[in-house]
């Protein structure tokens, strides 16, 4: 698959997603030019779990706005995993750019994402957002405090401690952050070990979580939601994972071990069980695992301030017709809440 972005900040113009649809500029930008009365709607966010897709979605909606898309997936950052991450193949920023052996976080994430969505809407008076990683989506829209990564020496600890008895961790948590301990199990390790870190930062998960659910969005911005039935969902999951293997998800596995790889890279959605296991096996492993993963996407979906839900379940076309009257509704004043002090619209 074709590595279709490039390092942010590394001033290289991007190919244009879209077509203008006006003599050669975009038709948001025209219709500002003409005067009209317009509220305007500079970021559209497409958010959804794992294959109700996202990417043909906001692809076809980027081409019709004539614009770009903005990815805010946490594991499409990586280069060296097209397939494993499911990249696009149309040009999108903040997507194959950073190297396997090197962290990502969302606190180094955020000011990325702004960049790059402050530049496409300044170039074409709108940027289209998709991604299935809640937290990224978020540090994306808005100006969070994220509190910085502790050190990697109390990170690597901590992790060890979690790892050697999960529940004794929990423990301490409680004793340094009750209040953290109460929404944290102790078998959720990688939540865990971040209240850990924060705690012994002088920080809390609580109070970063808190924040999360705001509705100060940095700009105008429209929050979609992708819905897709169970059923349908885990069909898609599964005929994807076989496409993946078909695709040679194998081989870059292999290619991808063959090196260094960070402790965040190898989360990767089903390295591991491509590495270990027979393909049988880890068909069915990242097919549970992946269907975990959506649900865990969906009650990201329900706490979003202000998203409109959409059924996804119809030919991604149609889905983006739906999205692009949505935005015109918005932007004559039909849906409430979308303004300059509100950044996303509520139904």
């Amino acid at each position: 698959m074709t590595d279709v972005c490039r390092e942010p900040h590394a001033g290289v113009s991007s190919p244009q997603v879209g077509r203008p649809r006006h003599d050669g500029e975009p038709w948001l930008r025209l219709e500002a030019r003409r005067g009209d009365a317009l509220t305007p709607v500079e970021v559209i966010a497409i958010f959804g779990p794992t294959a109700t897709g996202k990417t043909l979605i906001a692809e076809d909606v980027a081409v019709r706005l004539g614009t770009e898309v903005v990815s805010v997936d946490a594991m499409q950052v990586y280069r060296g995993l097209p397939i494993l991450t499911n990249q696009p193949t149309g040009p999108t920023r903040l997507v194959g750019f950073r190297g396997l052996d090197r962290e990502m976080s969302v606190g180094e994430f955020a000011p990325l994402a702004h960049h790059e969505i402050d530049t496409v809407v300044e170039t074409y008076g709108a940027a289209v957002v998709a991604g299935g990683t809640g937290l990224y989506l978020r540090a994306a829209l808005a100006e969070l405090a994220v509190p910085p990564r502790a050190p990697a020496a109390i990170r690597a600890r901590i992790a060890a401690e979690v790892g050697r008895n999960a529940a004794a961790a929990h423990a301490r948590l409680v004793q340094l952050d009750s209040e953290a301990a109460a929404r944290v199990h102790p078998n959720d390790r990688q939540r865990l070990s971040r209240a850990l870190e924060l705690a012994e930062l002088g920080r809390s998960l609580v109070r970063g979580q808190d924040r999360l659910w705001g509705d100060d969005h940095r700009r105008p911005t429209l929050v979609v939601g992708l819905e897709v039935p169970a059923a349908e969902l885990e069909r898609r999951i599964r005929e994807r994972t076989h496409e993946m293997l078909a695709r040679g998800a194998v081989d870059e596995v292999r290619a991808a071990l063959a090196g260094p790889i960070s402790r965040t890279a190898a989360k990767t959605l089903g390295l591991r069980e491509i590495a270990e296991l027979d393909e049988a096996e880890a068909v069915e492993r990242i097919v549970a695992r992946t269907r975990r993963y959506a649900a865990y996407q969906r009650k990201w979906m329900r706490r979003i301030p202000g998203l409109v839900p959409i059924d996804a379940n119809r030919p991604s076309r149609e889905s983006a017709d739906v999205i692009l009257a949505l935005v015109e509704d918005a932007r004559r004043g039909r849906l409430a809440g979308l303004g300059p002090e509100r950044g996303n619209v509520t139904m």
